[in-house]
């Protein structure tokens, strides 16, 4: 089953706690950027047609800015390796039917 890309949003408020926005892009059109903004700071951005995400730093760079920043750097690559794989899984299976 193959579904139309979307994107989904929620938003959580609840008393006495923090409210809570999760943004969910499921779309090939997704595009990913980074850049600097005018003061040189480094922004990366998350983006379609509907709907973008930036992450920046608010100051000086830090350590914990540093951190966020492999964060994303490690959680694409595992991003790219999980695609890789299921789609080398899918073409082998579909040259598998085409040869059936």
């Amino acid at each position: 089953m193959t579904l139309s890309p979307y994107i989904y949003v929620t938003v959580s408020m609840r008393p006495d706690q923090r409210s809570r926005i999760s943004v969910a892009f499921n779309s090939a059109q997704l595009r990913a950027r980074a850049w600097l903004g005018d003061s040189g700071k480094p922004c990366f951005d998350l983006d379609t047609s509907d709907a973008s995400v930036t992450v920046s730093t608010v100051g000086p760079v830090t350590d914990d800015d540093l951190a966020v920043a492999r964060e994303i750097f490690n959680a694409a690559a595992r991003y790219l390796a999980g695609c890789e794989r299921l789609h080398s899984e899918q073409s082998a299976k579909a040259t598998a039917g085409e040869a059936a």
